[in-house]
């Protein structure tokens, strides 16, 4: 089966250890552990390409975009990191697939040639590359449209991978609440311990309904920015044999940090 790797993980850039400081690094150990552990599993997986869906990407209220940069490339001079670099080669065809595809079924797509990958694609392909470094890369970004249309999306991305003779992963990139304490980043709501809760157990229910209908305000209030990356991964993931892997879960910053394998 082509689609032969699938994961959330979260994008802080507070987890790369040349960017943490020590006592922030220890804080945030389950994380770092999860996605070490994930590395394993990809490097065992060994996809010749990943799809990562970013919220930091290029996103567009009205449609979904894929970049069509031939050499992707990325670094973490905003977080004081420079020597750290990430290059990679686009699978290019595989976006003029998925573009094609789009049409054909009237999902609003849009092409965007943007060399320079964002931290929420950088951030889990620096774990997970330095076991298996040789794979292309599709960065893409979700939308403000309707979530079944997310579904919808993620759909026919797997009908176009498994149209393909290369092994593709996929990576739904984005942290879940960011107000999980009085300090965290977008201030204290009672409904990011609440948002992350119900989608982890959810998630180990394989309860994909219930995800697709959670609350609109309680997402709204929880201030995540995952929840329609995973929606997409699991249109993806729709009608396949999956189990789900949870190998974290923590917020010491008030942000939630979820890493979960998809077992295929």
């Amino acid at each position: 089966m082509p689609l032969n790797f699938a994961a959330i993980t979260p994008h802080p850039p507070i987890i790369i250890p040349t960017i943490g400081a020590p006592a922030d690094l220890k804080r945030v150990s389950k994380t770092i552990k999860g996605m070490e552990k994930l590395a394993e599993e990809f490097a065992v997986a060994k996809p010749e390409t990943v799809i990562v869906i970013s919220p930091h990407g290029p996103v567009d209220f009205n449609c979904f975009t894929i970049v069509n940069s031939p050499t992707l490339a990325g670094h973490f001079y905003n977080f004081s990191d420079f020597d750290t670099e990430l290059i990679f080669k686009n699978d290019l065809e595989l976006v003029e697939k998925i573009e094609k595809e789009c049409q054909k079924t009237k999902i609003p797509l849009r092409l965007a040639n943007i060399g320079e990958l964002d931290h929420g694609v950088l951030v889990p392909l620096y774990y997970l590359s330095q076991k298996h470094p040789n794979f292309k890369v599709v960065p893409i970004a979700y939308s403000y449209l309707d979530l079944e249309t997310h579904f919808k999306f993620g759909k026919i991305i797997q009908r176009i991978v498994n149209s393909k003779q290369r092994t593709v992963g996929i990576i739904a990139s984005g942290d879940l609440s960011h107000r999980l304490t009085p300090d965290a980043p977008a201030g204290y709501s009672p409904a990011g311990a609440k948002f992350d809760e119900k989608l982890i157990e959810m998630l180990k229910k394989k309860d994909i309904k219930g995800i697709l209908n959670m609350e609109p305000d309680l997402v709204e209030e929880a201030g995540e920015c995952g929840y329609r990356s995973i929606i997409i991964l699991l249109g993806a993931l729709n009608g396949l044999a999956w189990q789900p892997e949870i190998l974290s879960y923590e917020g010491p910053f008030g942000v939630g940090y979820l890493v979960a394998n998809f077992k295929l």
